[in-house]
């Protein structure tokens, strides 16, 4: 296992963590809030259990996860989607504390609460399936020419062609339910919309410079949901 990389998982998890926690928290006005820490909690520990698979199993691919959301050989349109989805979430996020929490607009109940945790894990624990199955599962799009990318069409990837973004739906309606705010939920239809746009627009780049993924496309009807879409 490759420290370095280990190292720099473990910063960047603990980074991400603090900077989510201070905006739920700020825009909430107070720490006294439970299902936020257990929130930053289930993030955290799923996120490093499948962050050190990954260093194990295929550190490649995890040095991949860990680079910027903007690179260089990434289209200038997904660079300019990644940068609107990580103000979104900030917004959602502060949205979600203002609400939940500091002036309480919405009331939850405690058992959608824990559907919506139970959701999030589900998202994050299907994860692993994914990566299993797709070494080139980066969060850019981009073709990764110098790790030999190819097509991707065992597992998840035999059914749908855009299972990490099918896997995501739970874990955006889960964390505003887990959080209890019914506006957070409210946005999680544009969200959904954003990421299925974003998988339209990635299979033209895949179709145009990936060998075989025109052939893909014609065996995999499906993008998120089999039968649906």
């Amino acid at each position: 296992m490759d420290n370095a990389l280990v190292k720099r998982l473990l910063v960047q998890t603990f980074i991400w963590l603090v900077f989510q926690g201070a905006l739920l928290f700020v825009a909430a006005g107070t720490l006294a809030w439970g299902a936020a820490w257990l929130w930053l909690l289930e993030w955290g520990v799923l996120g490093s259990w499948i962050g050190l698979w990954l260093a194990r199993t295929d550190p490649g691919l995890l040095a991949e996860r860990l680079a910027p959301l903007t690179q260089r050989e990434q289209a200038v349109w997904d660079r300019i989607f990644m940068m609107a989805v990580s103000v979104g979430w900030c917004a959602w996020l502060c949205l979600i504390g203002i609400d939940a929490m500091r002036f309480h607009w919405s009331h939850v109940p405690f058992w959608l609460g824990m559907c919506g945790a139970a959701g999030i894990f589900v998202s994050l624990y299907a994860m692993r399936a994914v990566f299993t199955a797709n070494r080139y599962a980066a969060p850019v799009v981009k073709i990764q020419r110098d790790r030999g990318h190819t097509v991707t069409d065992s597992g998840p990837y035999a059914y749908v062609r855009h299972p990490m973004y099918a896997f995501a739906i739970p874990l955006l309606a889960g964390t505003p339910l887990m959080l209890g705010s019914w506006w957070g939920f409210a946005c999680v239809p544009l969200m959904v919309a954003g990421i299925g746009w974003r998988a339209v627009r990635e299979e033209r780049v895949l179709a145009a410079e990936l060998t075989g993924y025109r052939e893909y496309l014609e065996r995999v009807k499906y993008r998120f949901v089999p039968g649906v879409w």
